[in-house]
C-alpha cells in the first residue's frame, strides 16, 4: 500500500461537501469526489475521496495534474509529450490508476489501420530471431527467439527475459502479460510458463495410442478455454484438446485421427487454431506438401458437439496460410501457387459442398487475377492475419493491406469487394521478409528474418 504523508487543513463552514481539495507537493489541486472515485476502490485517490479530512501528497504536481485529467476527461491533455513515459507510468501505480493510463495509452478501439507506421524498434538480446511473437488485447508483447522468451509490458518500456526448456519454440500464445503457453514440433507437451518468476507452472500433454510424446503443432484460445493441436512424436496420430482456460483441466478430445497407410487427409495436423466467436467454432487448418504438391483443409469445429460444422479441402492452389474476420464474416487465405489473396463468406460455408473434388468454389480473389506460374509456389512463406475490419497480408518484405468496400444493394457484383490500401505513412515499406504479425492494444507487432528485433507500428500515440 502506497505511503503519503496526512495533513489536516481546516474546511470552512458551507463550503460544498463534494468538493475535494487536496495539496500535492505544494500545490493545491480542487477535483469531486465523483472524479476521485473513477478510480479503482483499492486506490490511493479512491481512499482521499472518501476521507473526510483533505490531503497532503508528496509527489510530483505535475505528474498529478495529468492523471487528475485522466480521470476527469478519460484521455490525457497534449502537454503529455513534455513528461517521460516510465514516470507517469510510476506515478499512475503509486496513485491506484494505471489500469485508466493503460486504457488511455493502447487502447484496442483506438488501432488505426490506416495511420500505421513505424514508430520503434524493440532489440532482442542473443543472436537468435523471432520465431513467435504473442500479444495480449492491451498490447503487452511476448516474443520467442531460441529457447528464450523475452516480455514487454503494455507500455514497451519493461523488458524481461527468461530461458526455458525448449530448443526452439514454434508456437506461443499470451495468457496474460505475465503467463505463456509455449510449445514446439520437437519437444513433448504444452507448458504453461510464469515469465515473471520464470518458472514452468504446469505441463500439458496428450495421451496418444502409441504411448509416445506429444509436440505442439499449434495454441489457440478464446475467453473461456485453451486449444493446442498434438501430434504424436511418432508422426501416426494426432489431436486437438480443449482445456478449461482457469482450471487448466481438459474439457473435451475432438479431431482425433490415428493415421493408417495412405491416408492423407488424416496425417495433417491441424498448425493454425483461431476461435471464431460470432459463431461458437475453432477454425483449424493445416497442410501438406508431396510429390503431387500442396493439400490441406481447413475444419470449422463445434466443441460442444466434437463435430466438424463444415470444412474446406484444398489441393487447388491450396493455401501458404489461412485467417478469419469474425467482424467481416469472412474467411481470408493466401494460395500457395498464386500468391494471391483470396476470401470465403463464411455465411454460405456451411451451404456449400466444399469437398475438393466437387466443381463449386467457395473463393473469390480479391485483387486482379493472376496467371499462375507453373512449378513456382509465389505464396511460399506469405502470412496473413485479420484485426478489426482489415487483413494483413505479408508478401516478401511487403505488407498489404486489405479492408471491404460497401456495395449498394442493388450491385450486380457476387460476393464481398476489397480494396488493397497504402500501408501507413512509408513510401518504401519493403525489407527482409516478414515472418509474424501480431497486434495488440493499438499497435502491430512485426518480425523479419534475421533480424534480432521486433519492430513495432503504430498510429495515434496519445501524445507520446
Amino acid at each position: 500500500m502506497p505511503s503519503f504523508d496526512i495533513c489536516c487543513l481546516e474546511t470552512e463552514p458551507g463550503l460544498n461537501s463534494n468538493v475535494v481539495s487536496i495539496n500535492v507537493g505544494g500545490r493545491i489541486f480542487q477535483t469531486t469526489k465523483q472524479t476521485l472515485t473513477q478510480a479503482d476502490p483499492k486506490s490511493l485517490l479512491y481512499r482521499l475521496a472518501e476521507t473526510g479530512s483533505d490531503r497532503f501528497v508528496d509527489r510530483d504536481p505535475g505528474q498529478f495534474s495529468l492523471l487528475l485529467s485522466l480521470l476527469r476527461s478519460g484521455t490525457l491533455p497534449s502537454k503529455v509529450k513534455d513528461f517521460d513515459l516510465r514516470d507517469l507510468i510510476e506515478e499512475s501505480r503509486f496513485y491506484g490508476v494505471e489500469s485508466l493510463l493503460t486504457s488511455s495509452l493502447s487502447d484496442p478501439s483506438h488501432f488505426d489501420a490506416f495511420a500505421l507506421r513505424k514508430s520503434s524498434e524493440l532489440p532482442l538480446n542473443g543472436r537468435d530471431t523471432p520465431s513467435a511473437i504473442a500479444s495480449t488485447p492491451f498490447g503487452s508483447l511476448h516474443v520467442s527467439h531460441g529457447s528464450k522468451i523475452t516480455s514487454f509490458d503494455w507500455s514497451l518500456t519493461r523488458k524481461s527475459t527468461i530461458l526455458t526448456q525448449f530448443a526452439a519454440i514454434d508456437s506461443l500464445l499470451a495468457i496474460s502479460p505475465d503467463i505463456a503457453a509455449a510449445g514446439a514440433t520437437d519437444f513433448s507437451g504444452l507448458q504453461i510458463l510464469d515469465l515473471q518468476k520464470g518458472r514452468v507452472k504446469q505441463v500439458l500433454n496428450w495421451e496418444n495410442a502409441t504411448r509416445s510424446g506429444s509436440t505442439v503443432q499449434a495454441i489457440g484460445s478464446s475467453g473461456e478455454f485453451l486449444f493446442t493441436s498434438f501430434e504424436s512424436s511418432r508422426r501416426n496420430s494426432n489431436s486437438i484438446l480443449v482445456y478449461d482456460m482457469n482450471t487448466l483441466n481438459p474439457v473435451i478430445e475432438i479431431a482425433r485421427n490415428e493415421i493408417f497407410g495412405a491416408d492423407l487427409d488424416s496425417a495433417i495436423p491441424a498448425t493454425k487454431l483461431r476461435w471464431v466467436s460470432g459463431y461458437g467454432l475453432l477454425m483449424a487448418s493445416g497442410s501438406h506438401s508431396g510429390l503431387t504438391g500442396v493439400s490441406g483443409n481447413i475444419k470449422f469445429w463445434d466443441i460442444r458437439s466434437g463435430n466438424v460444422a463444415f470444412e474446406l479441402k484444398e489441393k487447388v492452389d491450396c493455401f501458404a496460410d489461412v485467417c478469419v474476420s469474425d467482424n467481416m464474416n469472412v474467411l481470408f487465405k493466401v494460395g500457395v501457387s498464386s500468391g494471391e489473396v483470396l476470401n470465403a463468406d463464411l455465411r454460405c460455408l456451411g451451404a456449400v459442398n466444399t469437398d475438393a473434388n466437387d466443381n463449386s468454389n467457395p473463393w473469390m480473389c480479391v485483387e486482379n487475377r493472376r496467371k499462375v506460374v507453373n512449378g513456382k509456389k509465389e505464396g511460399l512463406g506469405c502470412k496473413i492475419e485479420s484485426h478489426g475490419n482489415q487483413v494483413f497480408c505479408s508478401k516478401g518484405g511487403d505488407i498489404e493491406l486489405w479492408s471491404e468496400v460497401a456495395v449498394g444493394s442493388g450491385g450486380r457484383l457476387k460476393g464481398k469487394v476489397f480494396r488493397k490500401n497504402v500501408m501507413g505513412r512509408v513510401k518504401a515499406m519493403g525489407g527482409l521478409k516478414v515472418t509474424n504479425l501480431a497486434f495488440g492494444g493499438n499497435k502491430m507487432f512485426v518480425t523479419r528474418k534475421d533480424q534480432q528485433a521486433v519492430e513495432v507500428w503504430q498510429g495515434s500515440t496519445g501524445g507520446f
